[in-house]
């Protein structure tokens, strides 16, 4: 239902139901929020990977059929516990999460996707908010998410039709990092995640914390709250810290040079 890998720093965790098009069953959400727990607490991980097992679905999101079968299922898409809420999952991790979008991400499962830090699409990758179509509202953040990734207007035609964005178009509209062919996507978002890997997790978790609660604040709130966190750690940097990781950087700039 759920798999994990770990190499280098990264764990890849792959929501496994292909033959349901990877959907969030109640048992896959519980085992979703357990595995992020679990990866917050080992200090080996510093960087995530999420995508979804196959070609055609990263997830299509909450699991109608079973939510059909109980008469309190639809209370799962307002649930704010991380463990049947998914994107509550991804969100109180505090490392970098990329996702690996492999296949359609549709309603619930667009929402996961909103929950990542950075989203790289395979070809395959397509998104839809069908939440109208089916009848019901987002409950994990997609009608206020969307708008502030791809534009007020943008997100209002993808909500108010339900149709589907092809990956490329949603790397034109900002919606994704970038777009690869299938067999590159996983090698890709691994290369990304050891990228970031290579950040001390001190200082990558408290720079994630500041760009994303700033975001959530007007921009002068904002720019006061970077000044203050900001005094705060950079007080504790000393000038032979600064010249050690100067030349570190250095280093590496000449390695990523292009011959």
């Amino acid at each position: 239902m759920l798999l994990i890998d770990k190499q280098d720093g990264v764990a890849i965790v792959t929501l496994n139901r292909p033959e349901a098009m990877n959907a969030l069953s109640k048992g896959l959400r519980a085992a979703l929020a357990e595995a992020f727990v679990a990866l917050q607490a080992d200090p080996d991980v510093r960087a995530a990977i999420l995508t979804g097992a196959g070609e055609r679905a990263f997830t299509a999101g909450l699991d109608l059929k079973e939510l059909g079968s109980d008469p309190l299922g639809m209370g799962a898409a307002n649930a704010t516990e991380p463990a049947s809420n998914p994107v509550k999952a991804i969100e109180t991790f505090s490392k970098p999460v990329i996702g690996a979008i492999n296949g359609v991400a549709i309603t619930g499962g667009f929402e996961v996707a909103l929950a990542c830090d950075v989203l790289i699409a395979s070809t395959n990758a397509r998104f839809a908010d069908t939440h109208a179509r089916v009848g019901i509202t987002p409950g994990w953040g997609l009608s206020q998410k969307l708008s502030r990734a791809i534009g007020l207007y943008r997100a209002k035609e993808l909500s108010l039709t339900g149709n589907f964005l092809d990956a490329q178009t949603a790397c034109d509209w900002g919606l994704v990092n970038r777009v690869v062919a299938p067999e590159e996507l996983l090698p890709t978002a691994i290369r990304l995640a050891q990228d970031m890997a290579t950040i001390p997790t001190d200082i990558s978790v408290f720079y994630k914390s500041m760009i994303n609660d700033g975001f959530d604040l007007p921009f002068g709130e904002a720019l006061a709250l970077e000044h203050s966190r900001s005094v705060g750690w950079n007080a504790k940097v000393t000038p032979e810290i600064v010249e050690a990781n100067r030349q570190a950087v250095l280093a590496r700039g000449r390695q990523q040079k292009p011959s």
